[in-house]
């Protein structure tokens, strides 16, 4: 059986379901294709996302900051209760609730929005006259035919080289989500944002922590003084890390599992630790596999990534492809903005994503968010600037909460003012990093941010206060 569309979304992730959305309301006729299934068996809108990422882990990480808080603070608020304890099970429901409703909720968009969707795993099954023949299996022979296909979907994990994830011993974000007991000793390759994320989860339910990271330095795509201030709160929090590591084997057993590495000096001999559980977090790789690319001439790179040009777009006609697939940061949001202008170019439109005011943030408690040029970018490049910032230790709000660690920092133009780089350290900062996404978006200076008032006492007035010190005029400090 033949369905006709105008648009087939694959994957209905944070780039898939939003572009179907989007097209749907330009008034295509739009189906997705999914292939994510619940313990149900039924579907499971919303791609690694939803199921086994950015949902559920900051379930997990809100859960155990609430947790931390009660051993560490409520005290100093004041707050006398009995010593809390950790109930895993009932911890691991919450989130499991927390995805099932974002699921649902996605569901309950197709339907408002009148876009079809298909269960299963999509494949390019011809080309015709009409457009695009997609396959959906399994079905009985269901192919969906349309003259544009956007291919969303995503990555998986990547893998230690021989060393497979079993989800038990040896685990993916996935694996380490579903933590049944608070592991004693935990053991993280991949200090990078899944890692610290996942790592400060289980690091506050009462795990011992260690982390190896192959790289030489600690979150070297960061600004580099928000680098040194996240180590330095993260080891007073208990947190080991190990640099330079060069992992020589991993092996399991019914005790645990053993890992074998070196360190930065290569001449040292091997060193050996132990670990309960080990989450390995070593990057994500495009999921085109099953795709049948090679099939119609999709040309794919040499990490299996879709090759596209700056507006999303194939080398073949009507096929676009969007997210974790695709060259850029891995990100949620970066995906649902290409789908959305993927959709719009569909329709006509001028769709547009600025690459260069896409947000990063790591949800560790502190917070780390950031966008645009680092200090070390900007000199690498030659361009002059100047810079400011202002510490939560000196705003009023942060004392009131007792959250005052880090600091906001504003990288502006020498000569023109404009804001080149915002990175932020801190209570909330993933929320207050949208600021700096709006004033960069409209090319704001960073006196544009100094005049502009901001509720007090909030945790925004640093950033105020960071464009004020740009210009060394600092109002509290």
């Amino acid at each position: 059986m033949t369905q006709e569309f105008d648009l087939v979304v694959i994957g209905a992730g944070p780039g898939g379901y939003i572009a179907a959305i989007r097209a749907a309301q330009l008034g295509m006729r739009v189906v997705c294709v999914d292939a994510w299934s619940s313990a149900s068996g039924g579907p499971a809108l919303g791609g690694t996302c939803t199921n086994v990422g950015c949902i559920p882990s900051k379930a997990l990480l809100q859960s155990s900051e609430y947790y931390d808080h009660a051993v560490h603070e409520f005290s100093e608020h004041g707050i006398r209760c009995a010593e809390p304890s950790v109930d895993l099970e009932r911890m691991q429901a919450r989130k499991n609730t927390v995805v099932r409703q974002n699921n649902e909720g996605i569901q309950y968009l197709f339907k408002k929005n009148k876009v079809a969707f298909v269960h299963g795993r999509a494949s390019f099954h011809a080309r015709s006259d009409a457009g695009w023949e997609v396959a959906v299996e399994p079905g009985a022979g269901e192919v969906l035919r349309a003259r544009n296909v956007i291919i969303a979907t995503g990555s998986n994990p990547r893998e230690l080289p021989g060393i497979a994830f079993d989800e038990v011993r040896i685990l993916s974000n996935q694996g380490a989500l579903m933590i049944d007991k608070v592991p004693r000793r935990l053991g993280v390759i991949g200090a990078g944002v899944i890692g610290l994320e996942l790592g400060s989860v289980w690091q506050r339910l009462g795990s011992d922590v260690t982390l190896l990271e192959a790289l030489p330095t600690f979150l070297g795509f960061a600004d580099e003084q928000i680098a040194k201030e996240a180590f330095k709160s993260f080891t007073k929090q208990g947190l080991k890390f190990h640099f330079g590591v060069q992992i020589d084997e991993v092996r399991t057993g019914e005790s645990g599992v053993l890992v074998r590495y070196r360190d930065a000096d290569r001449s040292v001999e091997p060193k050996t630790l132990e670990f309960d559980r080990l989450i390995v977090s070593i990057g994500r790789v495009p999921n085109t596999e099953g795709l049948q690319a090679q099939r119609i001439g999709l040309i794919l790179d040499e990490r299996g990534g879709i090759v596209v040009d700056e507006h999303c777009a194939t080398n073949l006609p009507g096929v676009w492809a969007i997210g974790d697939v695709v060259r850029g940061p891995m990100l949620a949001h970066k995906a649902e903005e290409e789908g959305v202008a993927v959709a719009e170019r569909i329709a006509g439109l001028a769709g547009h994503v600025d690459m260069a005011t896409i947000p990063g943030v790591v949800y560790t408690d502190p917070e780390i968010a950031w966008v645009g040029q680092t200090e070390a970018q900007l000199t690498a490049s030659g361009r002059a600037y100047r810079s400011g910032s202002f510490p939560f230790a000196a705003n009023g709000r942060a004392r009131a909460a007792g959250r005052t660690g880090g600091f906001v920092k504003i990288l502006a133009d020498a000569v023109s003012d404009e804001i080149l780089g915002v990175h932020m350290i801190g209570p909330g900062v993933s929320e207050l990093i949208s600021e700096a996404v709006v004033a960069m978006s409209f090319r704001a200076s960073a006196e544009d941010l100094a005049r502009i008032c901001h509720a007090h006492p909030t945790l925004s007035e640093a950033v105020r206060e960071a464009a004020l010190a740009v210009d060394r005029r600092t109002l509290n400090l």
